[in-house]
């Protein structure tokens, strides 16, 4: 009887030890179940977003980076690999990182203005960004970044252009106020105030002109020239401009030839194209030497989206440097400010030709070596009205007109280095 008792006894304790180790290891299972392993840490995890965050961030414009607790990427999109801050599924710039470890632990929403190096290019170029950190659920933080770097740089080009104008409007407004006292103090003398009166003319016209054109680029930057848009002759867009400087190539024996402009039209605003090819002609005439020659021809250029209208302004002046070529058509930027403000030049006229061109769908290009002259080249597409193919080479025609003054209309060709007309 009490070996029988002694059994069931040994027997209970036996299973009651069973079950505290059977127990033990259930609740262990279930912890190293609960626990993360390396794996789920891994940057290539697919750690579970909350519903919805995915088709969020999908149709969202900014650069945008999900983390989890070990700061590895559990989603990132495209932009934010094309901007640089993603590399081997890790957070690539630290201050951003700093920032998603402060949210984590406080749960505070952050923003800050970072400058990032420019990846592709070794010129020192920054990327300006704004960064926001905010938590998403428990576990995860999101990370939103904006690209600013355009909105920074039209905001410097407003500077600018603010400045400059003040600059330009200063000079003649400063020049006419000390005229006008001259001659209030010189009312005695008819011949001082002659001379200043006409002084104060000059001042006066180049003001009006750089208001002028001031409008002419306000209106061009602007206006959408395809809604007035017709088809436009370019052999009238010449002849226009040709007689817009004809006082003062005619002052300077200056040489203007025309050709290759028969039957070519293009398709745009008639007076913005006229404004852009006579700044164009009036450059080459301004900046050219006296008794030397002027050149403008036109042609059809093939091209994959539809034939071009490409019209050449060729000079034999004083050429530009190729430092300047980079720079002739910012706003007000003089490759010879001194020859500008002998000319009245306001700096604009280049600026008003590019955004011509661009609005147009075309462009403006510039060839030049310095002491040989510059060729300015207008592209434009053509408006399909007359399909009319002209003899001869890409610039050159006779149309049976002998030369006779300083206006020729026959046998022009590009000008490779100046020369002095007898």
């Amino acid at each position: 009887m009490d070996v029988n008792a002694a059994v069931a006894a040994a027997a209970a304790i036996a299973g009651l030890c069973t079950g505290v180790i059977a127990a033990l290891a259930f609740r262990w299972s279930e912890r190293e179940q609960k626990r993360p392993t390396r794996t789920s840490l891994r940057p290539d995890s697919n750690a579970p977003l909350p519903p919805g965050v995915d088709t969020v961030l999908s149709v969202l414009s900014s650069s945008a980076v999900v983390l989890d607790e070990s700061d590895s990427v559990v989603k990132a999109s495209s932009a934010a690999y094309a901007l640089g801050l993603v590399r081997g599924g890790r957070l690539a710039v630290e201050p951003m990182l700093h920032m998603a470890r402060d949210t984590r632990r406080d749960g505070e929403i952050r923003q800050g203005e970072l400058d990032l190096p420019r990846r592709g290019t070794g010129r020192g170029e920054a990327l300006a960004v704004s960064a926001r950190v905010a938590p998403l659920g428990s576990r995860l933080v999101l990370l939103l970044v904006e690209d600013l770097t355009e909105a920074r740089r039209i905001e410097a080009v407003r500077r600018d252009f603010v400045a400059n104008v003040s600059h330009e409007l200063k000079t003649p407004v400063g020049a006419l106020s000390l005229l006008s006292e001259a001659v209030m103090d010189a009312s005695d003398d008819p011949e001082a105030v002659e001379r200043f009166a006409g002084r104060m003319q000059i001042e006066a016209t180049r003001l009006t002109n750089l208001v002028q054109e001031l409008i002419d680029l306000s209106r061009v930057q602007n206006d959408d020239p395809l809604e007035d848009a017709e088809p436009v002759r370019v052999e009238e867009l010449v002849v226009e401009a040709i007689d817009r400087c004809r006082q003062q190539a005619g002052s300077k024996q200056i040489t203007m030839a025309s050709g290759g402009t028969e039957e070519l039209f293009v398709w745009g605003n008639r007076g913005q194209l006229a404004a852009a090819l006579g700044n164009l002609v009036e450059n080459a005439v301004n900046y050219s030497p006296a008794r030397t020659r002027v050149g403008i021809a036109a042609r059809r250029l093939a091209a994959p989206g539809g034939d071009l209208i490409e019209i050449a302004v060729t000079d034999q002046g004083i050429g530009i440097s190729e430092k300047d070529r980079e720079r002739v058509f910012e706003r007000f930027y003089r490759v010879d400010p001194a020859r500008s403000r002998a000319t009245g030049g306001t700096g604009l006229g280049l600026a008003i030709v590019k955004h011509v061109a661009a609005s147009h769908g075309g462009e403006v290009t510039v060839w030049s070596s310095e002491g040989q002259g510059s060729t300015f080249t207008l592209r434009l597409p053509e408006s399909g009205v007359v399909r009319a193919r002209t003899n001869g080479g890409p610039f050159a025609f006779d149309d049976g007109v002998d030369d006779e003054g300083p206006y020729e209309t026959d046998t022009f060709e590009p000008f490779p280095a100046p020369e002095a007309l007898p």
